[in-house]
């Protein structure tokens, strides 16, 4: 491929006003959309040397980004210790063991297994049960005439889900949920926080621990879930080691949690600041799946995602250097208006709706069929049981998380009775 020899312009010399590190203000964390923009439109292929990364913008250059980049790698231990960070090591070494930061052929014989579990037709048998644990936390708030969207349903809900696909007690969630939030920080921001890394090794050692213990019990005990089958699969003679099997249901665990609460939190507040729209969707229920799709193109809960250049690559005039970090920001390309009409505005009824939320080729989130089943299932209990739902007065705060956008809480109001 011919390359473009470029300078790789300088933090000096850079618009800082176009830096991703601009997300760390409280105030773009919670409208980054002009951020975004301006970066599409004034530059798509930039240089931030702030975080010393290519950022890519436009829908087209993030799909060729997801499609042919290599998957982002932890830094080895050695330059752990050279950049005075040993403390990540153990954070690291799980991670390299994680199928999201694996390339075929490593990434095709995890990746096989997992999928297994939650495929389509595997999950959409669960929708009754999903169905069942929806009303049973709308239960427990109905007759309150108010809620926090986020503790009430939007964590527990996939939090129940996850652990019993896993194949262990959902009565272990709460501690479940707590570590994951811990990892997710640590994997959705691309600054080095030291003074929560502690945190980070305890949680990350609290789960090791979790699953060891589960895959003794299940290895005595067999019991189904992804536990279980990833022990059990074998791969022309090749079986995964314990290690494997702790790291992957880890990334299980907080891929599954995270991802599925941001859509219920984020979707039901853009319904809600849209009032037009979710009386269209109150009006027509058969709409809800499409819905889904429109408000996870609309509010991506995972914003971005880092790669590293196969070789040097041409784009739009400038080469990104062989092994450079590029970050694909998801939720910039679901807003490119060369790919959807009207962007920014929200069209449950949008045809054609192939966005980036769960991003696209080899990595394409293998757990995206259930977490649509647990917002189509959500959106619709809330919709047909709560009356009158509204925002409750307040400022909203969104989490200290650059790349899993959600909410801390969500907290609404609405009539008792079903609408």
């Amino acid at each position: 491929m011919a390359t473009v020899k470029t300078r790789v312009i300088s933090a000096a010399e850079s618009d800082s006003s176009l830096s991703l590190y601009n997300l760390l203000d409280p105030a773009v964390l919670a409208n980054p959309y002009p951020l975004f923009r301006r970066l599409r439109t004034e530059d798509p292929v930039h240089w931030d040397p702030f975080i010393h990364a290519w950022v890519i913008t436009r829908y087209a250059d993030v799909v060729t980004v997801l499609r042919n980049f290599l998957s982002y790698k932890p830094a080895p231990p050695e330059t752990l210790a050279a950049m005075g960070l040993s403390s990540l090591d153990p954070i690291a070494k799980m991670m390299m063991k994680q199928m999201l930061f694996m390339d075929p052929p490593a990434h095709t014989r995890l990746r096989s297994l997992a999928a297994q579990v939650f495929a389509p037709y595997r999950v959409e048998a669960l929708r009754r049960h999903i169905k069942d644990i929806v009303s049973s936390l709308l239960d427990k708030v109905q007759h309150k005439g108010r809620m926090d969207v986020i503790a009430d349903l939007a964590e527990p809900l996939p939090a129940t889900v996850t652990a019993e696909l896993l194949g262990v007690p959902a009565s272990d969630i709460r501690q479940l949920k707590a570590w994951s939030a811990d990892f997710a920080e640590m994997l959705g921001n691309f600054q080095h926080h030291p003074e929560g890394v502690p945190r980070v090794l305890q949680s990350l050692q609290g789960m090791t621990n979790y699953f060891q213990s589960a895959i003794r019990e299940i290895g005595v005990h067999p019991r189904e879930g992804l536990i279980h089958s990833l022990l059990t699969a074998e791969i022309d003679g090749d079986r995964l080691t314990t290690e494997e099997v702790v790291a992957n249901c880890v990334l299980t665990m907080v891929g599954g949690q995270e991802t599925t609460t941001n859509l219920i939190g984020n979707g039901l507040l853009a319904l809600l600041r849209n009032p037009q729209v979710l009386q269209e969707l109150r009006s027509d229920l058969s709409l809800i799946p499409s819905a889904v799709e429109e408000l996870l193109r609309y509010e991506a809960p995972s914003q971005y995602t880092t790669r590293l250049a196969p070789e040097d690559f041409e784009f739009g005039g400038k080469t990104i250097g062989k092994g450079q970090a590029t970050i694909a920001v998801m939720a910039a390309g679901n807003r490119d208006p060369e790919r959807f009409p009207e962007p920014d505005r929200i069209d449950i009824d949008r045809r054609d709706n192939r966005h980036l939320a769960f991003g696209w080729a080899a990595h394409f989130c293998f757990g995206a069929p259930l977490a649509r089943i647990e917002g189509q299932v959500a959106f619709e209990a809330l919709l047909r049981r709560l009356a009158g739902l509204a925002l409750e007065p307040g400022p909203l705060v969104w989490r200290h998380n650059l790349g899993l956008r959600g909410l801390e809480a969500l907290p609404v109001t609405f009539k008792n009775g079903t609408c």
